[in-house]
């Protein structure tokens, strides 16, 4: 079996085909949708649905005269591509120079975690900010990233991708506390938010999970090659995101006291509450390792719903105190 191909994701590859359209149409004014197609690479259909986007972007602030105009009567009619009020797409790009040093710095602590392939890319954004003379706000920032948690399996992660072996992961479930030995087909390493995940068929699980970087604690390439359940990368930034396992979403009122739980536990949402309180979403696979979570906030934290869960938190909060009152009792 040949060695599985990463998989840009479709989302990425219409960004990279706006980048590309919006040059190419302002350097020749009007262009016939066809023609505009063969040049690109894309099918007609494609380039359609990529000016409907295109019309909606531009400058800052979003009002008429800062978004990029793209004439619909002439596409639908004519099936031409007219394209206004991009001039200034034209303009050589400058910084200013603590816009320099901002980027500078981002780029010097990205080439420290980033995957091979991304290092690439990073190094090469630097030299031409060198060779542009940008860096001189930003000779005096000393970067001393430290490497994010997980980051150095990342090699190990994506050669498996690249050969199309599948792996054997320790992994650390923190929906019920522990700790899984599982052998997943790897799909993509893929960076959502604040975190990195694998995206990855789950034989254990039986489906498709994604695993966190940091909570992965050992990962081992395998000879067995992927399987057609591997399949294609999935777009984890599109809000489908699955959890680990098949969870129920548990809203839980935190005081003050207790708001330290959002920076420990993932949550998938957050609103704010009576009296400084924060109501918090958590995907919950096991009602025990949520009982002993709010014994451990306790009395700063409460289930607000699913009522059953708050019906069974309580029963068992009653259940301990009748241990410390009952007589007999020691």
């Amino acid at each position: 079996m040949s060695p599985a191909k990463p998989v840009v994701h479709a989302a990425r590859e219409q960004v990279a085909r706006l980048l590309a359209l919006v040059p190419y149409l302002h350097s020749r004014g009007e262009v016939r949708l066809a023609d505009a197609a063969a040049a690109l690479g894309v099918d007609p259909d494609q380039l359609d649905k990529d000016l409907r986007v295109l019309f909606m972007c531009g400058l800052p602030g979003g009002y008429p005269d800062d978004l990029i105009n793209v004439d619909l009567d002439a596409l639908e009619g004519d099936r031409i591509i007219r394209v206004a009020n991009a001039d200034y797409l034209a303009r050589p790009v400058s910084f200013a120079p603590s816009e320099a040093a901002a980027l500078v710095v981002a780029l010097q602590a990205l080439a420290q975690s980033a995957a091979p392939e991304t290092q690439d890319v990073v190094r090469r954004t630097l030299a031409k900010f060198e060779a542009a003379g940008q860096t001189a706000a930003a000779e005096r920032v000393h970067v001393e990233a430290t490497p994010e948690p997980g980051s150095e399996l990342v090699p190990v992660l994506q050669g498996a991708i690249d050969r199309g072996h599948q792996l054997e992961l320790e992994y650390h479930v923190a929906s019920r506390d522990e700790h899984s030995t599982r052998v997943v087909e790897p799909r993509a390493v893929t960076r959502v938010g604040d975190a990195t995940y694998l995206d990855a068929w789950c034989h254990t699980a039986g489906g498709d999970r994604v695993f966190r970087l940091d909570r992965i604690l050992r990962a081992t390439e395998l000879d067995t090659p992927v399987s057609e359940q591997a399949g294609d990368a999935r777009d984890l930034g599109s809000g489908w995101f699955a959890g680990e396992e098949a969870a129920t979403t548990v809203t839980v009122r935190l005081a003050p006291p207790a708001h330290w739980v959002t920076e420990y536990y993932p949550v998938t949402d957050t609103r704010p509450g009576p009296r400084g309180s924060l109501d918090v979403d958590l995907e919950v696979a096991s009602e025990a390792w949520l009982r002993q979570l709010l014994f451990r906030v306790a009395p700063h934290a409460a289930v607000v719903a699913p009522q059953e869960f708050a019906d069974s938190f309580r029963a068992g909060a009653q259940a301990a105190v009748r241990l410390y009152t009952e007589p007999g009792v020691r």
